[in-house]
């Protein structure tokens, strides 16, 4: 069992930046792709980045390409993402998942294990 605790969702002005970070314990995770996902009130949840076991390979959505940079510490077991020039549209809960493989995968049904999410709000 692996289990995923997330932090760093705060309450932000439009145009700030925000550090999520996603520790995890019970096993490692460095063999595993990271992702991290979100969901916002009303709708599903959504993809916004992923990384490889070794941090080589990075995916991210279109809604956040070039705002959000995803990394990896596996000295840490743990993933970060950060997150610049935040808009509105980013407020959401944000949750950090252990995939099934070690690629950057951008489904939700290739993740096992998931955080309980932080949340992020970002005010106009």
């Amino acid at each position: 069992q692996v289990q995923l605790v997330e932090s760093g969702g705060a309450l932000v002005q439009a145009g700030g930046s925000l550090r999520l970070s996603c520790a995890a314990s019970g096993r490692t995770v460095g063999g595993y792709g990271m992702g991290w996902f979100r969901q916002a009130p009303g709708k599903e949840r959504e993809f916004v980045a992923a990384i490889s076991s070794t941090g080589g390979l990075k995916n991210y959505a279109d809604s956040v390409k070039g705002r959000c940079s995803i990394s990896r510490d596996n000295t840490k077991n743990t993933v970060y993402l950060q997150m610049n020039s935040l808009e509105p549209e980013d407020t959401a809960v944000y949750y950090c998942a252990v995939a099934r493989s070690g690629l950057p995968l951008t489904s939700d049904s290739g993740y096992t294990y998931w955080g309980q999410g932080t949340q992020v709000t970002v005010s106009s």
